[in-house]
């Protein structure tokens, strides 16, 4: 229905007002249908709010926004910074082990927000809480605020990670 959708909106040509539709109305146009209304990253932080689900998890028109989200936002490496995680949004549970084991904590909270996990994504999120690394410390030092915060990942933590948080 979506796909469709765009197809009458973008019929005479990209609104200028896209900001005004729906989010995962963007999911079915690329950075250059968007480009003459805003920037790439403002494109991607719509992106980012979108339910991603709409489109299957491991499909090439879902990596493929990843792949564009990265280039425009300069992520040449596999650390993403606490803004470029943000304007992600919803993307980064689209991102690699080796991105949430270089950016550390930055994406945990986003992390917390993902339906579902990859292996190499579960594995990657257990090493950095128990590196203790990340803004929320250690999880002898948590408290119930940070359970809160992190809720979304405990399904990941293992038996060495709990024994750690106090009762």
């Amino acid at each position: 229905q979506l796909s469709c959708l765009v197809k009458v909106v973008t019929l005479h040509g990209v609104p200028k007002d896209l900001d005004n539709y729906p989010k995962d109305l963007l999911l079915f146009l690329s950075p250059a249908d968007y480009a003459a209304t805003g920037s790439c990253r403002q494109y991607f932080a719509n992106i980012g709010k979108a339910n991603l689900d709409v489109l299957q998890r491991e499909s090439s028109q879902r990596k493929q926004l990843l792949l564009e989200a990265l280039e425009c936002l300069k992520i040449s490496g596999t650390r993403v910074n606490e803004e470029n995680a943000e304007i992600l949004g919803r993307l980064v549970c689209d991102l690699g082990g080796e991105y949430v084991r270089s950016s550390g904590g930055n994406l945990l909270k986003r992390l917390s927000q993902c339906h579902s996990f990859l292996p190499d994504q579960e594995e990657a999120i257990r090493s950095v809480i128990s590196s203790g690394n990340t803004t929320f410390g250690p999880p002898v030092a948590w408290s119930a605020f940070t359970l809160n915060e992190l809720s979304g990942l405990i399904p990941v933590f293992d038996h060495s990670i709990f024994k750690k948080i106090p009762k």
